[in-house]
């Protein structure tokens, strides 16, 4: 019984101690410390949507600056769409 209660009082300072250290960074720690943590709101690249096509391929609308793009993804390759005007001009 006096090994358990010693087992989980040195359990408790340890975490105890590991929350001052963290408490101890945000308050005093340089300001990039958790910088990353948060988004940024100047990215210039965003997934618009997805859309999962089959269990394998899944089709993303990506927003790159002002322009959009379809990419879609499949067996761990980017696979290239085929434009719609040469779909067409090999069915004829």
């Amino acid at each position: 019984m006096f090994l358990l209660l010693k087992a989980v009082f040195a359990l408790a300072a340890t975490l105890g101690l590991f929350g001052m250290g963290v408490w101890a960074a945000r308050r005093w720690g340089p300001k990039n410390l958790f910088a990353s943590m948060r988004p940024s709101t100047d990215r210039r690249l965003a997934i618009v949507e997805s859309l999962q096509l089959d269990p394998s391929r899944r089709l993303l609308l990506v927003r790159v600056d002002t322009q959009e793009r379809l990419v879609l993804l499949g067996e761990g390759q980017v696979l290239e769409p085929t434009p719609a005007g040469r779909a067409s001009e090999r069915a004829a």
